[in-house]
């Protein structure tokens, strides 16, 4: 009988080096088959003498065992890692790529993106910000900015009215946000420096108008307010707002019924292809209306024109969005294409600020 601590660490080690369950099955044949070395030294226990069955019996059917157990062992160990591999090579990823939250795939649109650039900029020149309802009356809305009878923004055609109450009066949407000015001058003594940022609405419908915009409106109104100021303040924002150290502007006669003198202000410009850039050029742009608070307003506002006076400005939020985002129709504005307001919108967290810059 050969040395059998020779031959379980020969086996043994065959066990060990078997990479798959079909060399396993090879060296469990080789051991334990008919003719397997195992096999072949039990056999030889028939030709021993009794004395030598007791001693060589238990040690071969020992051997034979923890062969068979070693073989099981490394099956269960060939197939998990053979599951393992399988599983690896046949997965399938059923998850779904995680949801960008409100900061990341969120936009603000310019409008309000706009609106609150101005207000940084004129709360910053120590303007106050004033609100009002977007249904007014025919008082606030014409009358008290001195709108005279006849007047055609009073027509159906350019304002939207509501039907006539019982008592023959119609309110309407507000063309503009100047009631706001009268409404502050009647509950707030001067000194009044205002800014009225909201919807307005008209009758109108184009590449460069809508039925329903967005305007800001100024207001001064002490004892001593002039032109000068008037100027300077425009100025001040224009160079703020388009982010330039300097803008040119002239300032055109016009006619606006609640100011006198009233003026139209270009500022200088070069145009390229469909881009305005400020402050640079030989070119013009009308961009907003100004002018001198008329008298008769004040004097609707129960304050006395020969110690008060002021000057008011107002101009389109949407156009001058355009202006300086590059912008081309002013429809877009009101789509609600989530493609659009992906490109032209503003991160949530991009709060304009003098210090931080309005549109970095």
């Amino acid at each position: 009988m050969a040395d059998l601590d020779a031959l379980e660490a020969e086996l043994r080690d065959a066990i060990a080096a078997a990479s798959d369950e079909g060399a396993l099955e090879a060296v469990r044949i080789a051991a334990l088959g008919k003719k397997g070395s195992v096999s072949e030294q039990l056999k030889c226990l028939g030709s021993m003498s009794p004395e030598e069955r007791k001693t060589a019996g238990p040690a071969l059917n020992g051997l034979r065992d923890r062969i068979a157990e070693a073989l099981a062992a490394r099956k269960e160990i060939l197939k998990a890692e053979g599951i393992a591999l399988r599983l690896k090579a046949e997965a399938v990823d059923i998850t779904l790529p995680v949801r960008a939250g409100g900061l990341e795939s969120g936009r603000i649109h310019p409008v309000s993106q706009v609106i609150d650039e101005i207000t940084a900029i004129f709360g910053d020149l120590g303007f106050a910000v004033a609100e009002g309802p977007d249904v007014e009356t025919d008082h606030y809305n014409f009358t008290a900015l001195n709108f005279p009878v006849g007047h055609p923004a009073r027509e159906m055609h350019d304002t939207f009215f509501f039907n006539p109450d019982e008592n023959g009066e119609r309110l309407l949407l507000r063309t503009h946000t100047s009631p706001v000015q009268m409404r502050t001058m009647e509950r707030q003594a001067p000194p009044i420096r205002i800014i009225a940022p909201g919807r307005t609405y008209r009758m109108d419908s184009d590449q460069t108008h809508t039925p329903m915009f967005h305007q800001v409106e100024g207001l001064v109104i002490d004892r001593t307010s002039h032109i000068g100021h008037l100027k300077w303040l425009l100025e001040a924002f224009c160079r703020a707002y388009f982010e330039v150290d300097k803008v040119e502007m002239r300032l055109r006669p016009s006619f606006f019924p609640f100011t006198e003198p009233s003026m139209e202000v270009d500022i200088r410009c070069r145009r390229v292809g469909n881009e305005v850039r400020i402050g640079e050029g030989d070119d013009w742009l009308e961009i907003l209306g100004c002018g001198m608070v008329h008298p008769n307003v004040i004097r609707f506002a129960g304050l006395d024109p020969d110690v008060y006076q002021g000057f008011a400005f107002g101009m389109g939020i949407d156009r001058i969005a355009m202006l300086k985002y590059g912008m081309p129709d002013l429809r877009a504005f009101f789509d609600a294409d989530i493609r659009w307001l992906s490109h032209y919108g503003f991160r949530p967290l991009d709060i304009p600020t003098l210090v931080g810059g309005l549109s970095a």
